[in-house]
């Protein structure tokens, strides 16, 4: 269960609807025990009880009126709760003002009355609510007409603020480019100017020499956020690198760092090799290591859209479970659908399974600055966003941790359902061989986000069924049959 303070991160505004014909009395009862739920779920959401007697939405008046208050309250998801029939024209102008993903919901209508009446009919309510959604070209989210009580509403709730705080994520990024990508990896060119146009995704390009005199400058006066940075990492990993070299590794974390501060990004990527290590005679991967590991993700080859594969993953947990970025290597020796993802040491330290160790060079480069562990065994979602010619989409599915052979670096052995089929969907593309991954099964939350950034969401197995079935059910029995 996520912890009221994760849910704090994303703001909601609660907008409950009737429509006249029906018992208002009965709508202001529905809506104030849909307040007392989002209440007692730790719920951050801005109301409209001071909006008029009833708490409701239903006139143009209000409209007027919640809609100003919402876009003061910079709110990051609206919900509709439709508690009688609801007023559909009200509901749909007000979301197409917001520009924010949508949840709709009723409660469950009580049975008729012993004369045939009946006080809300919710349900029908919902029906013309989509319907004019529709009308209005808004998306939303939809959590099955169910008692407020009902386990279905509590995690519905909780998984549209994940949605939400993909789609802020994504709307509000910003990726350090520390260096052009290195020449041999064409298969990492992106378009700048088309990712601002149609997501609004910013890059801050910067030379490699502007991190490399901040890293220096750091050494140089001594800046005692060395010690502390040299501090974290003891308690996280097992050091073999020389005092040096160790020096080195913290400096330029600090100096990534505070390279993303000053250009107000959420994730930086980086030309890691091979100019760098002539530079400053180190590789940067323990150093992007701990970056992921305090939520800064730093991709490898200047692979931005690795980036945001990387926060966007991160987001659909809420930042419970931070990512591992690892290339997708190659076949297992002796498992036929098991695979290798690794890296030189990019993984946060929360991902791994023993203690890490910063070693004091890595077979691929004769450097210090990798850092090797093996991940937790669990079941991972695996994502890979990535497009090209104008067309963008969201690669993701589920894999679970295998045994495997030994590696350098930070590395996992997946198995997968069918290796043959994922393996095809990458080589056919538009995907490369990087992927971002959590230990938590996000697939639904980031394909119901997908809707509200406009990226089409892709599939390594045949699960779209499965995945569009959990937004209408149960959501524990969809997510365990096999």
């Amino acid at each position: 269960m996520v912890e009221k303070k994760d849910l704090k991160q994303i703001k909601i505004g609660f907008a409950p609807t009737r429509r006249n014909i029906f018992s208002a009395t009965a709508a202001i009862e529905f809506a104030d025990k849909t307040r007392q739920k989002l209440t007692d779920l730790g719920v951050n959401y801005v109301d409209i009880k001071d909006i008029n007697d009833d708490g409701l939405l239903y006139d143009d008046d209000g409209l007027k009126k919640i809609t100003k208050k919402f876009q003061k309250a910079e709110i990051d998801g609206l919900f509709i709760a439709n508690e009688n029939f609801g007023t559909e024209y009200e509901v749909a102008r007000l979301a197409a003002k917001l520009n924010v993903p949508v949840l709709l919901w009723g409660p469950k209508d009580e049975a008729p009355a012993p004369d045939g009446s009946r006080k809300r009919d919710t349900q029908c309510g919902l029906f013309a609510i989509g319907k004019v959604l529709r009308h209005f070209n808004v998306p939303f989210t939809y959590l099955k007409n169910s008692n407020i009580e009902d386990p279905a509403f509590s995690r519905g709730i909780i998984d549209f603020i994940k949605v939400c705080n993909v789609v802020k994520t994504f709307r509000n990024t910003r990726i350090l480019q520390i260096g052009p990508r290195p020449f041999d990896f064409w298969s990492v060119i992106v378009n700048e100017g088309e990712l601002l146009e149609k997501f609004g995704i910013q890059l801050s390009p910067i030379p490699l020499g502007e991190l490399t005199t901040r890293m220096n400058n750091l050494i140089d006066k001594n800046d005692p956020r060395i010690s502390e940075t040299k501090k974290t990492y003891l308690k996280w990993a097992e050091v073999k690198v020389s005092e040096e070299d160790f020096t080195k590794i913290a400096a330029l974390k600090l100096a990534m760092q505070d390279k993303m501060i000053e250009y107000g990004c959420n994730s930086g990527t980086i030309q890691c090799w091979t100019e760098l290590q002539r530079e400053i005679g180190i590789l940067p991967y323990a150093s992007e290591a701990l970056l992921q590991t305090e939520g800064m993700p730093v991709t490898c080859e200047t692979d931005i859209n690795g980036a945001i594969s990387e926060v966007l993953a991160e987001a659909a947990s809420l930042g419970e479970e931070k990512a591992l970025f690892a290339d997708v290597n190659c076949r297992h020796p002796d498992n036929e659908n098991g695979e290798l993802l690794q890296h030189l040491g990019t993984f946060a330290f929360q991902t791994a399974k023993n203690r890490p160790v910063l070693p004091p060079s890595h077979f691929v480069f004769n450097y210090p600055g990798s850092a090797a562990f093996e991940v937790k065994d669990g079941t991972y979602t695996l994502v890979r966003f990535d497009g090209d010619h104008g067309k963008y989409s969201l690669l993701m599915g589920n894999a679970e941790t295998c045994e495997g052979p030994y590696e350098q670096g930070t590395y996992a052995w997946f198995q997968f359902a069918d290796l043959n089929r994922f393996e095809a969907k990458y080589v056919y593309g538009p995907y490369i061989h990087h992927m971002a991954g959590v230990r938590a099964d996000v697939v639904p939350i980031l394909t119901e986000a997908c809707k509200y950034i406009n990226v089409k969401p892709d599939y390594f197995d045949p699960i779209a069924d499965k995945v569009k079935a959990y937004w209408y059910g149960n959501h524990e029995t969809i997510l365990n049959k096999k």
